[in-house]
C-alpha cells in the first residue's frame, strides 16, 4: 500500500523532483530512514517482497560511505558476503569488465598494482565475478540502478524532527519539510541511530567498561601500540612548561583508568578519492584562515623523527589504497594523520546543524594537514615534493567541489537491544543460533583521544585484534526490547558493545543486515506480529533462499572462491600460529594456496611473526618452499627461520622476486617424522610489505641409479 496526500514542498526520487503540496502524509508498508548503502538494500528487499516502501534520507546524497569515498571494501573475508550485498560487488565487477570502464590506465596496470598480475578478463568475467575496489561514482551509479530497477521512491533532504508512537508501536515520523511518513514497519539505517533515539529506544554512546560484558578489549586502553607517535614529542606550547598550555589537537586530562568506560567515540575522518594523474587532478585548497601554527604538533613530530635518525615518508602519515582509473581511497595511518582525534564526541547526539559544523571542522583539519605537508619547510623535502603531486580526483564528488560528500562516522549511537553482541561472539566464546549474517573484520577501534602521558604526546584507543573466524550476528541484536518498540529494526546502529561493533561496522555487513531486517519486517507484516515475535526458522529459510550466508563452515569458506591446493604437504596461512597483527588481503585471486593470504601492511616492524608447524608423516628429504605472492611493494629481505629439532637457520627472502612466481625455495632438508619442524616468517627490519600465504614441503625423490 502506498498513498500520498498533496502537500507543499518537494521530494526527490533519483534525479526527479516530485511535487508535494500541503500537510503531506506519505503512507507505505515500510519506511526506511537513512539512504545509506544499508537503507538502499533494505528498500530493495522490501520491494522484492512485494511491499510499498519510502526511503527517506536527511541529506542530499545516497549510499553513505560506499559512495562517499570508501572504495576499499573492509570485510575480513569476502566468502562471508552473500545476498544483495554480494550482488552489489558483482555489479561492480560487471561495470569494470566493460572496455570503457578504465580511462586513465589499462586493466593490467591496475591489477598489477593491486598485486594480482592478472588481466581484467580473468578477474572480472563470469556471472559470479566480484570486485571489491571501486570509484565513488561507480558505486553511486550502481545504487541508482538498483533504485530505478525496483522503482523505489526516495525523499532526500528530509531531516527527522519527531517520531510518534501508540503504545510500543511506532506510527509515524515527521521531517523538517512538514512531511509525515506513516508505515506499519520502520527500519533505521542511519549511521547515527536518529530514528531509534526519537522512538525512545535505549542506546549507548562511547566505550563500555570491560566489566560490563566480561570483555578484555573494551574501555580505556592501558597501552596503544598502533597508530602511535614513534618518538617522544613535547606536548606543551612552551616546551617543558605545562603551565603554558597544550598544543592544538591534544585533549586535557590523564585519559582515565584503563578498562573503564567513557563517553569517547573513535575518531572520524574523510576517505579521500585523490589522484596523481595530472589530467584529472584538482588542487587541494587550504582551509579558510589556514594557520600552520595549528599544526605545531605535526612539525615537532617530524623534527623529532629526523633527530632520532628516522627518514619519514608520506606513506607513514596516510594510507593510499589504489582504486581503478588511477584514483585512491586514502585512510588514516600513523600517530598524526587524517583522523581528527577527540573532536567528534558531540556528534552522535547533536542536531543536524551541529553535525554539519563538526563535519566541516573535520574537512578543514584534513585540508590544513595536507597543506602543511605540501608547503611547510618543517616537512622533509622528499615528503613535500611527493605531497605536491597529489590532488582531488576532478571527476569525483563534483557537487561538493571534489571533496568527499560523507564524513566517515565510524561509530555513533549503539542500540541496547534484545541481545548485545560482544567480544565473546567475535572469539566464539558465545555463539548465537539466530544468525542473520556474518561479520569477519578485526575487532577494530581507531584512537579515541590524544593525551599527555609521562610528559609526551600519546594517542589512546586503537585496537586491532582479528576474530577467530567469521561469526554469526544475532537477529535479536537488530530488535529493540519489546516494551520499547515492536515495529522497528536497527541494522546499522545495532545492539553491540564498542569493540564488537568495531568488527561488525563494515559496509558489506550493513547491507547484509539491512536485507535481513527488511525480510523480517515483511514476515512481521504478513503475520501481524511484533518484530520480536518473527518466527526465526521461517526467516532463516527465506534468508538462505535469497543467498544470505548465515554460518561459517569449511564449505562456506571454500564457496566464496575456489580453494587452491598444491601437491605435497602444505600449511595455509590460516592454520599458522600468529603473533602481532596481520591483515587479510582483499585480492584473493592472487593467492597461491587456500582462499587468501596475509600481509603486515608495511607497518609495526618487528611486531609481527607467523609460524608454520607442519606435521611430516614420513621421515625423509624434503624441499621447503615458502609461498608469498610477489609484488613491487614487497620486502626484499624477509627473515625466515627454519627450525628442525631445535637447530635453527635464518634465511633472508626476497618477496619482490617475480621470477620465483611466489614459490620461494629455502632449500632441501632431511626432516624427521612428526612435528619437529617450524618455519617462522618475521617482519623484523623489513623494507616493504611482508606477506604470508602458506608453506609447502615437496618430497625429494631419490636419484635414478
Amino acid at each position: 500500500m502506498f498513498t500520498s496526500k498533496p502537500v507543499c514542498g518537494w521530494a526527490f526520487a533519483l534525479g526527479m523532483a516530485l511535487p508535494l503540496c500541503g500537510a503531506t502524509i506519505i503512507e507505505t508498508d515500510l519506511c526506511v530512514y537513512g539512504g545509506t548503502s544499508a537503507g538502499i538494500m533494505a528498500a530493495v528487499q522490501a520491494k522484492r517482497l512485494g511491499h510499498s516502501v519510502a526511503l527517506v534520507e536527511p541529506g542530499r546524497f545516497l549510499g553513505g560511505l560506499t559512495t562517499g569515498g570508501l572504495g576499499a571494501t573492509d570485510i575480513g573475508n569476502k566468502a562471508a558476503i552473500g545476498g544483495l550485498s554480494r550482488e552489489f560487488y558483482r555489479r561492480v565487477a560487471r561495470h569494470y569488465a566493460q572496455a570503457a570502464a578504465w580511462k586513465y590506465e589499462t586493466a593490467e596496470e591496475y591489477f598489477s598494482r593491486r598485486g594480482s598480475g592478472q588481466s581484467r578478463a580473468s578477474q572480472l568475467d563470469g556471472p559470479d565475478a566480484t570486485m571489491w575496489t571501486f570509484e565513488p561514482s561507480v558505486a553511486r551509479r550502481i545504487f541508482e540502478g538498483f533504485l530505478q530497477e525496483y522503482d523505489i521512491p526516495v525523499y532526500r533532504e528530509h531531516k527527522l524532527t519527531a517520531a510518534r508512537k501508540t503504545g510500543a508501536r511506532l506510527v509515524e515520523l515527521e521531517t523538517d519539510r512538514g512531511v509525515i511518513f506513516r508505515a506499519r514497519q520502520f527500519i533505521d539505517c542511519t549511521y547515527e541511530g536518529d530514528l531509534m533515539a526519537k522512538a525512545g529506544v535505549a542506546y549507548t554512546v562511547g566505550r563500555e567498561a570491560n566489566s560490563l560484558y566480561g570483555e578484555t578489549l573494551n574501555g580505556i586502553r592501558a597501552e596503544t601500540p598502533k597508530h602511535q607517535f614513534l618518538v617522544p614529542v613535547d606536548p606543551y606550547v612552551k616546551p617543558g612548561d605545562p603551565s603554558s598550555g597544550l598544543l592544538p589537537f591534544i585533549q586535557p586530562g590523564d585519559g582515565g583508568k584503563p578498562g573503564e568506560g567513557d563517553h569517547r567515540v573513535q575518531a572520524y575522518n574523510y576517505r579521500l578519492c585523490f589522484t596523481t594523474n595530472a589530467a584529472n587532478r584538482k588542487p587541494i585548497e587550504p582551509p579558510p584562515n589556514y594557520d600552520p601554527a595549528q599544526y605545531e604538533l605535526l612539525g615537532r613530530y617530524l623534527e623529532a623523527l629526523v633527530a632520532a635518525g628516522h627518514k619519514p615518508t608520506l606513506s607513514q602519515f596516510w594510507n593510499p589504497i589504489w582504486m581503478p582509473n588511477h584514483k585512491t581511497d586514502i585512510n588514516n595511518n600513523g600517530g598524526f594523520s587524517t583522523d581528527f582525534i577527540g573532536m567528534n564526541y558531540d556528534y552522535p547526539e547533536a542536531d543536524y546543524a551541529t553535525r554539519e559544523r563538526i563535519a566541516k571542522a573535520h574537512e578543514h583539519y584534513i585540508r590544513g594537514f595536507l597543506t602543511f605537508l605540501a608547503t611547510s619547510p618543517r616537512v622533509p623535502e622528499n615528503m613535500r615534493r611527493e605531497m605536491q603531486q597529489w590532488g582531488m580526483a576532478a571527476d569525483e564528488f563534483t557537487e561538493t567541489g571534489g571533496w568527499p560528500q560523507a564524513l566517515y562516522v565510524r561509530e555513533a549511537r549503539r542500540m541496547i537491544g534484545a541481545y548485545v553482541m560482544t567480544e565473546k561472539n567475535c572469539r566464539y566464546q558465545e555463539t548465537v543460533t539466530d544468525s542473520v549474517g556474518l561479520a569477519a573484520y578485526n575487532m577494530d577501534s581507531h584512537n579515541c583521544q590524544r593525551i599527555v602521558k609521562n610528559g609526551r604526546v600519546e594517542n589512546e584507543g586503537d585496537v586491532q585484534v582479528p576474530p577467530m573466524k567469521p561469526y554469526p550476528i544475532s537477529y535479536r541484536a537488530l530488535t529493540p526490547k519489546a516494551e520499547q518498540c515492536e515495529n522497528l529494526l536497527v541494522p546499522v546502529c545495532l545492539s553491540a558493545s564498542h569493540i564488537a561493533y568495531g568488527s561488525i561496522r563494515m559496509e558489506p555487513v550493513f547491507m547484509i543486515l539491512a536485507q535481513s531486517a527488511a525480510t523480517a519486517a515483511s514476515l512481521a507484516l504478513q503475520k501481524q506480529v511484533p518484530v520480536q515475535k518473527v518466527d526465526y526458522p521461517t526467516l532463516r529459510q527465506r534468508l538462505l533462499a535469497d543467498g544470505q550466508i548465515l554460518e561459517w563452515t569449511a564449505a562456506t569458506a571454500a564457496a566464496g572462491v575456489e580453494y587452491k591446493k598444491l601437491p605435497g604437504i602444505t600449511v595455509d596461512d590460516t592454520d599458522a600460529e600468529k603473533a602481532g597483527f596481520w591483515h587479510p588481503s582483499s585480492m584473493v585471486t592472487a593467492r597461491l594456496l587456500g582462499i587468501g593470504y596475509l600481509h603486515d601492511n608495511n607497518e609495526h616492524k618487528g611486531e609481527a611473526s607467523l609460524t608454520y608447524k607442519p606435521e611430516v608423516p614420513k621421515a625423509g628429504d624434503y624441499e621447503i618452499i615458502l609461498l608469498s605472492p610477489p609484488h613491487s611493494n614487497r620486502a626484499t629481505a624477509v627473515p625466515v627461520t627454519v627450525n628442525i629439532g631445535g637447530r635453527a637457520q635464518t634465511f633472508k627472502v626476497n618477496q619482490r622476486d617475480f621470477a620465483s612466481q611466489g614459490f620461494i625455495s629455502l632449500g632441501k632438508f632431511t626432516l624427521p617424522a612428526g612435528k619437529g619442524l617450524t618455519v617462522t616468517v618475521s617482519n623484523q627490519g623489513t623494507d616493504g610489505f611482508v606477506v604470508a600465504d602458506g608453506l609447502q614441503l615437496k618430497p625429494v625423490e631419490a636419484p635414478s641409479p
